[in-house]
Parts: structure tokens; sequence; C-alpha cells
């Protein structure tokens, strides 16, 4: 996946100023920064929730940002961009009238047409990967702010995405819940998905990030490996993270 030069403006508001950045097959990348500073408006044009103004949208081979002069890279379809991106939110965005079951079997009955039969047993055995299975007829006010989180997982996993995306997953998490979404993040991270996390967890990011990315002001201002987080050579880098760690 490549964003390259990468603008996004609200109105008159510029948003993201010309932003760059690729992420490998099987890599874990980890965007951090403080509020405001255009991390969660980035994750979301790499699925197109939001339509960069200008730039580059390459996403496992195929285009689907407004694109460069002289790119000659293939169009993708957008519509089915979902099927190869999934992604969880801040908020779970669980169907309140629609046990954890259902709420995991829809996408495989709409986006991909199964039977009911086909979709439920896919379902339960992706709940069962979040550890959810014996939750799987409980409805969301039945359950806790880390259990929807897993629920919102497993219906982004189910539809067997190439790169999944988080933003801020933990944030409405109270604290106690946040280690069991983690986990799961961690499974994950571990099987070899590639993964883009926007989190303000810098525990969990030094952990599993093979990119770090720290955004100020909606650019970029610095990248690295682990060693980012110790060896950092600029001034805001490393006033946020002392600011954090």
């Amino acid at each position: 996946m490549r964003l390259r030069s990468i603008v996004k403006r609200f109105g008159e508001h510029e948003v993201l100023h010309g932003v760059d950045l690729t992420v490998h097959a099987g890599e874990h990348v980890v965007i951090f920064g403080p509020s405001g500073s255009g991390k969660s408006t980035l994750l979301r044009t790499i699925n197109l929730l939001e339509m960069p103004t200008s730039g580059s949208v390459q996403v496992l081979g195929a285009e689907y940002g407004p694109g460069l002069p002289g790119d000659t890279t293939a169009p993708g379809d957008r519509h089915r961009l979902p099927r190869s991106v999934g992604m969880v939110f801040q908020q779970f965005n669980l169907f309140p009238h629609l046990s954890a079951l259902d709420n995991v079997a829809i996408a495989l009955r709409r986006v991909q047409g199964l039977t009911r039969t086909e979709a439920e047993e896919r379902a339960a055995r992706q709940l069962a990967t979040v550890g959810l299975l014996e939750k799987l007829g409980h409805f969301p006010s039945q359950l806790s702010g880390g259990q929807q989180q897993r629920v919102a997982i497993a219906r982004a996993l189910v539809l067997e995405p190439q790169i999944m995306l988080f933003d801020e997953p933990t944030s409405a998490l109270d604290p106690e819940m946040v280690g069991e979404v983690l986990a799961v993040m961690r499974s994950l991270a571990e099987s070899g998905m590639t993964m883009v996390v926007v989190t303000h967890e810098m525990g969990f990011a030094r952990e599993i990030g093979d990119k770090n990315v720290f955004m100020d002001a909606g650019a970029i201002v610095e990248e690295g490996d682990r060693s980012l987080f110790s060896t950092t050579t600029e001034p805001r880098t490393r006033k946020f993270l002392e600011a954090v760690l």
C-alpha cells in the first residue's frame, strides 16, 4: 500500500499537507501524535471514507485516489475496496438490535451473498478467534465495551481483508477493558496481518510497531522502527514522547 502526496481539505481548511506513506505486506505501522494532527483523517483516506483532495492512494496494486500526473496505475473499483481493507473504529458501531453473531454474519450475507447458515457458521468461528463464542447470542447492550470492540474486530476480519486499519480502537474503553482488545490485536499482528494502527497506547506501539510514524499539524514529522522511541532526533517528536511515556 502506498500513499503519495496526499492532500485533504475540508473547505478552506487543509488537514493533510502532501503526506507520503508506504506500508509493506505483513508490516505493522503505528501512527501517533497529538490530537488534531490528521492521524485519523490519513487512516480514513486509505479506504476512501475520506476521499483525498489530491494525491495517490494505491492499495494492492490499484489506484483509488485522484492519482498523480503521468501515473499509469490501473484504477480500482472503490466499492470493492472494503473487502480488501477492514477497519475498526473508536466507537463500536454495532447494530443494537442484532446479536453478536448477527452483527458479524450480516456482512457475509450482504457483501458475499452467503446463506444464513453459511454466514452464521463463519461468524461463529470468527467470534471464537476473539474469545467470544460463548457470547454469540448476546446483544450489544449485554456486552462490555471491550467485548463490543472485539465483536467489531470480528466483523471486520470475517470478510478476510488483506489489510486491517484500527482508528484508536481502545480510546472509548474503560482502562480495565483495554488489555483484552490489545490482546486480540497482538494476536492478529503475530499472525502476519498487515496493520495500520492509530493509537495513544504507546506501550503497545513500542511492542508491535515495525514502522512508527509521528504526525503533527497534518504532516509526518518522523518515522522509524522501534528504536525511534529512544533515538529520535526531532525536537517535536521528543517533546511529545516525553509527555506521554
